[in-house]
C-alpha cells in the first residue's frame, strides 16, 4: 500500500500534550506535523504590569521539571534592563542551583521517559519489573541528589522560591554544605553507571547535518551565560538574538516555531552544547564519553540519551567544585533602583536555549516580555526528523513506523507545555 496516514492523537512519555501525523503518498512522505495542542497559557500577556521582582517566580511556573532554567533567563534578563552586575559566590550558587536542576532533568527524561524505547517496553513500570528494576533504583537514587540541590539552594523542590533580581532571598553558611556534599560523591558514582546504561542500548543509525545552535563561554561549559553560536558558524552577543532567529505561527500548532531568519532550522539542546563546548566538560565527564565511544561531533539525536546522562556526570563534578569552593557572600543580593530598561538574556535549560526579553517601565513594572522556549525552536527540526528518518521504513508494519517516530520526538525531550507561550488569534469572517 503506497498511501497511508500514520497518526498518534496523544504522545506519551512527554510533558504536556501532543500528537504528530505523518502523510504518505505513493510511497512517499509528502507532510508531517508534530501538533502541539495544549492551550496556550499566555504568560508573556499576563507578566505585563507586573513587578520585575515577580517575574522569577511568575515564569517559574512555566514549567514544572525546568523551573529554574526560567527564574535564571528572567534575572539574568531584569539585571541587564537594571544594570545590576551578580557575580563571585551569589553567581556560583546560581550555577550550582543550575546543576540541580541539569540532574534531576536529565535524568528524570533518560531513564523514565525515553529508555523504554530503547528496550522496547511500553513505560519504566513495565521496564521496571521486566529485568531492569535495579536501573530504574539507580536513577531514582541518583535524580535525589538534583532535587536535593534545588531544595538547598531554591528553596523548595518545585517551583523554587529563594531566587530573586540581584541574588537571593537567603544565602547558605559554608557549614551547610556538608551534607549535600556527602550525597553528590555518592551520585558521581551513580552517574558512571548511568553513563554506562544508556551507551548500552541499540541506536537507530540515523544522522542529519543540522545546524546546531547553544551558548558559548570561555572557561566554563554553557550553563547561566555565554555568548550565541552555532556550528555552522554563528557567534553572536545574545542581544542580538532578534536579528538573527525568528519564531512563526503554523496552522497545526499552538507553538510558535523557531527558525534561523533565513528560515531554516537548528537544533539547540544537550547535542548542540556538547558538540560546540566538548572541551570544557569535567575530565571525568570527557573520559566517560571517550570510554563508551561518544564522538566529539555527534549528528546521531537517538545517542542524545547518552549525551544527557554525561551532562548529568558533569553537573555532579560541577556542583562539588562549586561547593569545594564556595565563600560566603557579604550579603545575599545586590542592592538597586528600578528605572526604565531593556534587558535579555538566554542560558541553557536542560532542553535547550531559552531566550528572554523584557521591557521595563520607569518604577520598574514590565511593558513588554518575550520568552521563547527550547521545544519551539527544536520543532522545526522535530518535523524535519521525522520525515528524513523514517522513509527507509515505511514498508514496515505500522507499529514499527509508530514506534520509531514516537522515539524520535523523545530524543528531544520536548516540554510541550512550555512551549504554548501565545497564540495569534485571526479571525476570518469572510
Amino acid at each position: 500500500m503506497n498511501d497511508k496516514v500514520i497518526k498518534v492523537d496523544m504522545l506519551a512519555r512527554v510533558e504536556g500534550e501532543g500528537a504528530f501525523k505523518v502523510v504518505v503518498r505513493d510511497g512517499e512522505i509528502v507532510g508531517t506535523e508534530f501538533r502541539i495542542f495544549e492551550p496556550p497559557r499566555f504568560f508573556e500577556a499576563f507578566l505585563q504590569g507586573r513587578d520585575h521582582m515577580e517575574a522569577p517566580d511568575i515564569t517559574a511556573r512555566i514549567c514544572g521539571i525546568c523551573p529554574v532554567a526560567y527564574q535564571m533567563s528572567s534575572v539574568h534578563a531584569m539585571e541587564m534592563a537594571l544594570g545590576i552586575t551578580v557575580d563571585g559566590p551569589l553567581r556560583d550558587l546560581r550555577r550550582l542551583l543550575y546543576c540541580g536542576e541539569w540532574i534531576e532533568s536529565h535524568i528524570l527524561h533518560a531513564a523514565m521517559l525515553h529508555a523504554p524505547d530503547f528496550l522496547g517496553y511500553a513505560g519504566a513500570i513495565e521496564m521496571a519489573n521486566d529485568g531492569h528494576g535495579d536501573a530504574v533504583k539507580l536513577a531514582l537514587e541518583y535524580k535525589k541528589a538534583g532535587n536535593a540541590i534545588v531544595t538547598f539552594v531554591g528553596g523548595r523542590e518545585i517551583h523554587p522560591i529563594n531566587v530573586r533580581v540581584g541574588g537571593f532571598y537567603k544565602v547558605p553558611r559554608k557549614t551547610d554544605f556538608a551534607p549535600l556534599r556527602e550525597q553528590l560523591l555518592k551520585a558521581r558514582d551513580l552517574a558512571e553507571k548511568f553513563v554506562d546504561w544508556t551507551a548500552s542500548f541499540t541506536f537507530p543509525d540515523k544522522e542529519r547535518d543540522y545546524t546546531m545552535v547553544s551558548l558559548s563561554h570561555p572557561d566554563e561549559y554553557p550553563m547561566n551565560e555565554g555568548r550565541v553560536v552555532s556550528s555552522k558558524g554563528l557567534d553572536i552577543d545574545v542581544t542580538d538574538w532578534p536579528a538573527h532567529f525568528r519564531e512563526e505561527h503554523v496552522a497545526h500548532s499552538n507553538a510558535l516555531q523557531g527558525f534561523m531568519v533565513d528560515g531554516s532550522s537548528y537544533l539547540c539542546g544537550p547535542v548542540p552544547r556538547f558538540n560546540n563546548a566538548y572541551d570544557l566538560l569535567s575530565d571525568r565527564a570527557k573520559a566517560a564519553a571517550e570510554r563508551v565511544g561518544l564522538p566529539r561531533d555527534n549528528r546521531n539525536p537517538y545517542r542524545s540519551i547518552t549525551v544527557r546522562a554525561i551532562e548529568g556526570l558533569y553537573a555532579v563534578d560541577e556542583a562539588l567544585r562549586i561547593i569545594d569552593a564556595y565563600e560566603e557572600p557579604d550579603a545575599p543580593f545586590v542592592a538597586y533602583e528600578p528605572r526604565a530598561g531593556v534587558g535579555m538574556a538566554a542560558t541553557e535549560a536542560p532542553r535547550g536555549l531559552l531566550f528572554h526579553r523584557y521591557e521595563l517601565n520607569d518604577d520598574g513594572s514590565i511593558k513588554t516580555a518575550l520568552i521563547v522556549p527550547p521545544t519551539s525552536q527544536n520543532q522545526p527540526s522535530i518535523e524535519e526528523d521525522l520525515q528524513s528518518f523514517i522513509g527507509d521504513i515505511l514498508d514496515q508494519p505500522d507499529e514499527d513506523i509508530l514506534l520509531l517516530c514516537e522515539q524520535t520526538i523523545r530524543n528531544y525531550d520536548p516540554c510541550i507545555s512550555c512551549a504554548t507561550h501565545f497564540l495569534e488569534l485571526d479571525i476570518d469572517r469572510g
